[in-house]
């Protein structure tokens, strides 16, 4: 199975940040945000990866690939510990780039992929959610496609002032945490929305999702929505996921989820907490 992650976009809600920068590099503590996703994807056993970029996106490319000077500079001045750490970065996996050449949405990019994944299953991860689990996200799903050799996608229950953030899905429990999916809905008012579970950014999708593209209509933003090419699919599962989310979908966000890992190296987190304490609270 092949792995697809969609990184066109503008990020415009991280400007001025991201005005010569992706925001899929910008940093979550210690990496940048795409490597997260990336490290799931290859501990989901999935390591043949297309990133669908757009302009100005070209360091997505270099941070994957080796950099010989830095590596030669590390070497010599003894730095063996930052040397592992970007020998192991261009060695994570087979990595592709194909450029979306017009923004006309997730469901473009995803189509954009068709070549390269042919005529298989392949898994798609969004860039502005990290999960953590004992067992991977993308890998849970990938089980559940095994078993109903169906699309599935991932779960979220969400407050109710975050439903019309997302696409929400409509369906049947058909076993605990597991749902068999009769509506998608892209950002939904509240008062519509039939549940409160959104899709978070994972997903293992059958072929045929790419004729569900081509026959899709421009609909929220004007843009080719994949919510839209998903309602199409005669079947299709979800499964809401327990671990740990966390979204880095806006600057808030992004900043907590920095936060929350920083505290997690156990190197940092005295420093961490002592800093908030004495210069913030």
């Amino acid at each position: 199975m092949k792995a697809v992650i969609p990184a066109a976009g503008l990020g415009t809600r991280f400007l001025p940040a991201t005005k010569a920068q992706p925001k899929e590099m910008l940093p979550v503590y210690d990496k940048p945000t795409i490597q997260y996703v990336i490290e799931e994807s290859v501990n989901s056993g999935v390591d043949d990866i297309l990133i669908v970029t757009g302009k100005g996106k070209r360091s997505i490319e270099d941070h994957f690939d080796r950099s010989f000077e830095l590596e030669h500079h590390l070497k010599t001045k003894g730095k063996e510990e930052f040397l592992k750490e970007i020998e192991y970065i261009s060695d994570l996996a087979d990595i592709h780039f194909i450029r979306q050449k017009k923004q006309k949405g997730l469901g473009d990019a995803i189509y954009c992929a068709k070549k390269h994944v042919g005529n298989d299953p392949f898994v798609v991860m969004l860039g502005d959610t990290i999960t953590k689990d004992t067992v991977p996200c993308t890998k849970q799903l990938i089980d559940i496609y095994e078993k109903y050799g169906k699309s599935v996608i991932a779960l979220e229950e969400v407050p109710d002032e975050k439903v019309e953030r997302y696409g929400i899905i409509g369906g049947e429990e058909i076993e605990p945490n597991i749902y068999q999916i009769d509506k998608l809905v892209e950002k939904p008012p509240l008062r519509v929305a039939p549940s409160n579970l959104a899709i978070m950014g994972r997903y293992v999708l059958t072929p045929d999702i790419f004729d569900c593209i081509e026959n899709v209509e421009p609909g929220y933003g004007g843009e080719i929505q994949l919510t839209d090419a998903l309602s199409k699919l005669d079947e299709i599962y979800g499964q809401v996921f327990k671990g740990q989310s966390y979204d880095i979908g806006n600057r808030i966000d992004w900043l907590k989820t920095s936060l929350r890992f920083a505290l997690e190296d156990e190197k940092a987190k005295d420093e961490i907490l002592n800093f908030i304490k004495n210069e913030i609270i």
